[in-house]
């Protein structure tokens, strides 16, 4: 038996170790030691002096009254009683005076050890160089040092408590304090001192908990706003100060008793005390608060509000808001969207909630690839102009049936990248890529431009074994053939991604926390093999960087030639005076988190800074932090904690500065405030008459999830030019048990654009512009906009027909555009077959714009339709003309989709013209009329074989005995386009 449990310790020791040092060895491959070791030996250091400080004081206090227990104890009763249970115990006192400190020092240590972080902030803190308005302290103090001196006390409390009961049962077992039947209640000497003792230390310490009382109503969250309103400044923290005093007064009643013997005076001193804890901590402030305060609230209250909304706003970024009244109009202008160029041109019609099937049916290529159920949107130059890019990585996705060497040896990575134009797409309505195929090519890159390979993204496996000497015979599945009938190739990973399985004791070690014996006794390992766990971007972030914040969303880019994935990260606290807190998950969920874009961000903070770009390349999986807010404080005291982990922004390249972008949680967060706090006048923040909230997600018809913001470029009414930006826009909140009313308050951006210049934030990067609606104008709101779309006659015909066999209708993005004096909305609409293979691919645009509403095939003809036959909108489709541009004259840019489009309205044109010469006998202009009509004829011809890839075969013309035979029509006077070819996916 001892032989048996000697080795289930040691084997539970080596588990141990064996987790212990994979830590280690991940760690040290990353380059980022320091920060196991320093979050370790914190956690160590504080572990066993809180155990040190509970555990001694225990035993101390145990043993000091064993040792003044009385040696000749009256004869009685009672005293044989406790004899018997003296004796009982002594066999075992001393296990029991050593083992009861050990154990409660163990488990109270270890629940202090989860506030390493605060410890280390507290030594390591900076100064905010910035005062709270009540007490004019620094707020490092509030965010440092507050939070620090609450767990010391806190925890200084706890042990004084223990420590005294434990005291207290020694002498009574051991006579030190009796009970007897005449005297009452007899207290020796010795007791009466170690009573007297504890009871000091833990009024001396509840005496520092009132005071630090004064400063924690700064960070109240109970009243009507956060922070110490009128009852809290005028009852609530003088009673505060009052009773740290009384406490320290009863305190030394007790050293007297101590003293002389009396207990009289302290236990009057102590009665006092809870008298005035309960009149002066309780019923004091509630007087003051319902017969004071509520009647003449709002006056009272008001200069308190103005310091809620002032460090509210500071504590969320939100001081510098360019808030702009924007008297949006409702009445559709011809050609009013001729100066919205910048943003007409970039309005994105491909949605990356909907989009990622198309992407998997076209671009997969294999059973072992899949994307991201939802996808990115970013930008790229392309040709010397910046385009929203829709992108995703071929990641791998493996069977969990597969045999664990296909797991973990042969499919070990993904390949490449898939980019699309966000503002267009090919003929049947796919997405037009500018990035794609196996070997990848396209405008935007090549194989030979950047590393493909995808070893670490948010989709690979638990863990994968790569890497081999010279020479060894590739066994990773690297990329499907190009040929037909080939041999998909194969590679050997050549980078340094993970800790070396290579020798034996580091494989046993992988094998234990893997519980995988086929790990330690497979033939595919060899001794350059490499063990890559600990894959997904976020994950990885967050274990380096234990101190921050981890935004929900990481997203992949192409940078100086690898594929990186780019992560925000925050420092954030819950203590800064005055601000209100945030519940930060149901501030980030939308409609769009959910698979890879679950919320990461939990807890509730009332401060929060991106200070941290990071990045995680996908082919080596190597993290590099970068300082985004170098001057943040909490960001500077972590740098101070680790030192070597955080590089300066200026280390940036100007290719990863022009993917960095707003951050989206951030934004989330800062949405909401604003809901509330875009009124900054305290009587109207009280009177909360203009309050808003975040609208719905309109497509989806569920009230309780909030439309997600939109990455898009656009140029808002007082900008200059056109950024990449994050939007959003706000209804009126609704009353509790009030109908809503989904009209428009107001517009939210963020310029997400960094710029793109090394090392250097574009002057912009992270300006919010609001746009502030007129209130007696109704505006439409996006799910006013969705309720037009769905209730117009010709739309819901049209969508009923394109039901038909089993296919679906999505309704895409739903985008809101500050343009034409107004607001515009732009939701795509795509159809999706029936079927396994199926994909939405966009057959329709809807267009709204006060209550009028265009539908269309093309972008530029649902905003012609809107805009009195003429938007003089410059789109992606029409390559610079709408609704006007000159017949038969197309751009000189011009998709072969654009062709047709162009063809198409100038046959409906020529036609209706036509018609119109007839019905005036004018024969002249009619033949004219007919010559344009063939020739917009011919042009979709040829643009019809342009997308389909068939040649051109003209016809031999048909026999006429020289009538006219007008050509068919849809039923508007325009021809009607032959059906698309069924296009065959690529392979």
């Amino acid at each position: 038996m001892p032989t048996i449990v000697i080795i289930g310790i040691l084997v539970a020791v080596f588990v141990f170790f064996a987790s212990v040092y994979a830590d280690v060895l991940w760690y040290n491959q990353l380059g980022f030691q320091s920060v196991f070791w320093t979050e370790n030996l914190a956690k160590i250091g504080i572990f066993a002096v809180a155990f040190l400080v509970m555990g001694f004081t225990i035993w101390i206090s145990m043993r000091m009254a064993y040792r003044a227990r009385p040696v000749y104890a009256p004869d009685g009763h009672q005293q044989d009683n406790m004899s018997k249970y003296q004796s009982q115990l002594e066999p075992m006192r001393r296990l029991l005076m050593i083992g009861v400190p050990v154990v409660i020092g163990v488990f109270a240590a270890t629940a202090v050890t989860s506030q390493w972080k605060e410890v280390l902030l507290f030594f390591n803190q900076v100064p905010f160089n910035e005062t709270d308005p009540q007490f004019n302290m620094d707020l490092g103090f509030y965010i440092f040092t507050l939070p620090f001196l609450g767990l010391l006390i806190g925890y200084l409390i706890s042990v004084v408590l223990i420590a005294g009961i434990a005291g207290l049962l020694t002498h009574y077992l051991y006579g030190g304090i009796r009970v007897e039947e005449r005297g009452g209640i007899v207290v020796g000497n010795a007791a009466r001192i170690h009573i007297a003792v504890f009871a000091v230390a833990f009024l001396l310490l509840q005496a520092g908990n009132f005071w630090l009382d004064r400063y924690s109503t700064l960070l109240s969250q109970n009243g009507r706003v956060a922070g110490a309103l009128y009852t809290d400044v005028h009852a609530v923290i003088p009673t505060k100060t009052i009773l740290a005093i009384a406490a320290v007064l009863v305190a030394i009643t007790f050293i007297v008793t101590a003293i002389i013997g009396r207990w009289r005076l302290p236990i009057i001193g102590t009665a006092m005390l809870l008298v005035t804890v309960v009149v002066a901590g309780g019923i004091y402030p509630f007087i003051v608060q319902q017969y004071q305060v509520i009647p003449s609230e709002k006056t009272l209250e008001r200069a308190y509000i103005a310091k809620n909304i002032q460090m509210t706003r500071q504590a969320y970024g939100l001081t510098d808001v360019e808030e702009t009244a924007y008297n949006a109009e409702v009445n559709p202008r011809k050609g009013v969207l001729a100066k919205d160029k910048a943003t007409t041109t970039n309005i994105r019609l491909l949605d990356p909630n909907l989009v990622s099937s198309a992407f998997a049916q076209l671009q997969q290529f294999r059973t072992y690839y899949k994307f991201a159920p939802t996808l990115n949107v970013d930008r790229y130059a392309i040709d010397g102009k910046t385009e929203d890019t829709v992108i995703a990585v071929r990641e791998l996705s493996v069977d969990p049936t597969e045999s664990w060497v296909n797991q973990h040896i042969t499919y070990t990575h993904g390949y490449g990248v898939v980019a699309a134009y966000g503002n267009r797409v090919t003929s049947g309505g796919r997405p037009d890529f500018m990035l794609s195929g196996i070997p990848t090519g396209g405008v935007l890159a090549s194989d030979k431009t950047y590393e493909p390979r995808i070893y670490f993204g948010e989709l690979s496996p638990q863990y994968s074994i790569v890497g081999g000497p010279e020479g060894w015979a590739p066994r990773e599945l690297d990329r499907p053939a190009s040929g037909s009938g080939s041999q998909d190739t194969r590679n050997t990973f050549s980078g340094d991604g993970g800790p070396s399985v290579g020798n034996f004791f580091n494989r046993l070690v992988y094998s234990l926390k893997f519980a995988s014996t086929d790990l330690l006794l497979s033939d595919a390992i060899n001794s350059e093999s490499q063990i890559l766990y600990d894959r997904n971007p976020k994950d990885r972030v967050q274990k380096v960087a234990p101190y921050l914040t981890v935004d929900s969303n990481a997203y992949p880019a192409i940078v100086d030639g690898r594929v990186q994935w780019i992560v925000d990260a925050y420092t954030t606290s819950k203590n800064y005076p005055y601000s209100k807190q945030q519940q930060l998950d149901s501030a980030v969920t939308d409609s769009l988190t959910g698979g890879t874009r679950a919320a990461a961000l939990t807890g509730q903070v009332n401060y929060i800074r991106n200070s941290v770009k990071a990045t995680v390349d996908a082919y080596d999986g190597s993290v590099t932090l970068y300082a985004w807010e170098a001057d943040e404080p909490l960001l500077q005291a972590w740098q101070k904690v680790f030192p070597a982990n955080i590089k300066p922004m200026s280390e940036m390249s100007g290719e990863l500065m022009s993917h960095v972008r707003y951050p989206e949680d951030l934004f989330k967060v800062q949405r909401e405030l604003l809901a509330t706090y875009h009124v900054t006048d305290p009587d109207g923040f009280y009177d909360s008459n203009d309050a808003w909230a975040v609208p719905s997600e309109p497509t989806q018809g569920n009230a309780n999830i909030k439309q997600p913001p939109y990455y898009m470029s656009l140029k808002m009414p007082t900008q200059d030019a056109e950024t990449f930006s994050l939007t959003s826009t706000f209804i009126p909140q609704t009353a509790a048990g009030g109908q809503q009313r989904n009209v428009l308050f107001g517009f939210l951006s963020a310029e997400a654009d960094a710029g793109n210049e090394a090392g250097k934030k574009a002057e912009g990067y992270g300006k919010l512009r609001l746009l502030a609606l007129p209130r007696e104008t109704s505006v439409p709101g996006p799910g006013q906009a969705q309720q037009n779309f769905d209730s117009n006659t010709t739309v819901s015909q049209t969508l009923n027909l394109l039901r038909q066999g089993a296919s679906q209708v999505k309704n895409g993005n739903l985008l809101s555009l500050p343009v034409g004096d107004g607001i515009l909305y732009v939701q795509p609409v795509y159809v999706q077959s029936s079927g396994a293979t199926s994909y939405p691919t966009l057959r329709k645009v809807l267009v709204a714009f006060g209550d009028n509403v265009g539908f269309a095939d093309t972008l530029s003809e649902a905003l012609d339709q809107v805009f009195e036959g003429s938007s003089g909108a410059v789109t992606s489709e029409n390559g610079g003309t709408s609704g006007g541009g000159e017949p038969g004259k197309p751009p000189v840019t011009q998709t072969a989709q654009q062709k047709l489009t162009q063809a198409l309205n100038d046959a409906r044109a020529a036609i209706k013209a036509g018609q119109a010469a007839l019905a005036q006998n004018d024969f002249a202009k009619y033949g004219a009329e007919q010559a344009k009509l063939q020739k917009a004829l011919e042009a979709a011809i040829e643009a019809e074989a342009e997308l389909t890839g068939k040649p051109v075969v003209p016809e031999a013309p048909a026999p006429t005995d020289g009538t006219v035979t007008p050509a068919p029509t849809d039923g508007d006077g325009a021809p009607a386009p032959e059906a698309p070819a069924q296009e065959t996916p690529a392979p």
